[in-house]
């Protein structure tokens, strides 16, 4: 009974698992095979070796990978290799892609750079230099060498512009800077000063003058010399030209610039004034004026001065009150009071003195004449009471109206002055002399 059961379910259990197997793979479809990378990264690393000098192809990848095994390499997508080393590289960026025995890849990045050819490369600039030989010149020069790198070098003054050769000729005194540049364009530098020679030199110019002999003169002069620096030295006056003597004749007076050059064109200058004599010094002028004094009462006034000067240099001019200057001394028509008198000789010098032109005195008629007014009349004019505009108080007023007076007084035309009736005839008569002399407040 254990034997039957034995064969008999060991065909039963063959045939239900081959049933059971037989339903799904029919029934249910089939079941895709699992993904090799799932899970997997494949990480790429290598060492690099930069191309050994610019321009070269001796550059080199070593790669390796992890995330798998039985791995092959890819440079830049190209064909894959068993082996992880790429060599012949120039620089560049290169990619490389590493593939596992499942068919799975990971990719980096690699970069190869160019050698700098001036690595560790020192370019020194010598040479030797010239300062120019004259004061502003232009005929310094620095003649410039270089060593180290690969030759032959270049040189250049600005850093832009290279030549052959490292002299450079026609400098002014000034700093200067000279780059040196080989083959492979590694550079240095030195700087070069060149020196003016009037650097420090301090010329000096010291002179004697002589004066003009006279107001408007050109006979002055100047004499200068010069010391510092080196000589020969050479002068100038103004803007003119340089000359080997420092003596300039024929200047009239002013101010004048001396310049002096020496031997190296290095220059000093000093100023120099001539002045013309004073024509005027120990020159006293004399206006000498005389006057006529004014006669009150008359228009235009009579008064008067007349300069007759002595000292300084005829022919003189005058002036009166700040007036115009006039070749006469003759002052006329001149008022009573102070007047400023002003003498001028042909050098100009001059004097200014005051003068007096006083009023003359009554004359014994008009005293007699006014007396008589003044005792008589003065009651019917005054100021208080002017009658017909004759105030016998005003001594003008008697002057102006005299023949009012000769009327009324002495012909009693048209009525008797005063009112009480003719004057005297001794009264009168004083009145006719005085009208006969002239009627003037000096008669």
């Amino acid at each position: 009974m254990r034997k039957f059961t034995s064969f008999f379910y060991i065909p039963l259990f063959i045939g239900l698992a081959m049933l059971i197997a037989g339903s799904c793979g029919k029934g249910g479809g089939s079941t895709p095979p699992p993904n090799p990378c799932a899970g997997v990264t494949v990480s790429v690393s290598a060492t690099t070796t930069n191309p050994s000098s610019p321009g070269a192809s001796d550059g080199s990848i070593s790669a390796s990978a992890t995330g798998g095994s039985g791995f092959t390499f890819s440079l830049n997508s190209g064909a894959f290799q068993a082996s992880g080393s790429f060599t012949g590289l120039a620089a560049g960026t290169y990619n490389v892609t590493a593939k596992n025995s499942s068919g799975c890849t990971g990719s980096s990045t690699f970069t190869l750079t160019a050698a700098n050819p001036c690595a560790g490369i020192t370019i020194t600039v010598g040479g030797t230099s010239t300062n120019p030989t004259t004061g502003g010149g232009t005929n310094g020069s620095i003649a410039a060498t270089a060593s180290g790198g690969t030759g032959p070098h270049t040189f250049s003054r600005d850093g832009i512009n290279f030549q052959a050769s490292g002299t450079f000729n026609n400098l002014a005194a000034g700093s200067y800077t000279i780059t040196a540049r080989d083959v492979n364009n590694c550079t240095g530098s030195s700087n070069f000063t060149l020196i003016d020679p009037c650097t420090g030199v301090t010329i000096t110019v010291t002179g004697t003058i002589t004066h003009p002999s006279a107001p408007g003169a050109s006979n002055g002069s100047i004499a200068a010399s010069a010391a510092g620096g080196t000589g020969p030295y050479s002068f100038r006056i103004g803007a003119g030209s340089f000359q080997p003597s420092g003596t300039f004749n024929n200047l009239a007076a002013g101010s004048y610039t001396i310049t002096a050059r020496d031997a190296n064109n290095c220059t000093g200058s000093a100023n120099f004034t001539l002045i013309d004599p004073n024509p005027c010094a120990g020159v006293t002028i004399n206006a000498n004026p005389t006057t006529v004094g004014n006669t009150p009462c008359t228009s235009p006034p009579t008064g008067s001065i007349t300069s007759n000067p002595s000292g300084g240099t005829a022919p003189y001019m005058f002036s009166l009150n700040g007036g115009a200057f006039q070749s006469t001394g003759v002052f006329n028509n001149l008022a009573n009071g102070n007047h400023t008198l002003v003498v001028r000789d042909v050098n100009t010098c001059s004097t200014s003195v005051n003068v007096n032109v006083p009023n003359l005195p009554q004359g014994p008629l008009f005293t007699l004449v006014k007396t008589l007014i003044q005792n008589n009349c003065v009651v019917c004019h005054n100021s208080a009471n002017p009658n017909g505009g004759m105030n016998w108080e005003v001594d003008c007023n008697i002057v102006m109206f005299k023949n009012n007076i000769f009327q009324r007084a002495v012909n009693g035309n048209p009525s008797p002055m005063p009112p009480s009736g003719l004057l005297p005839p001794s009264e009168r008569q004083k009145i006719i002399d005085w009208i006969n002399a002239g009627g003037r407040y000096t008669d």
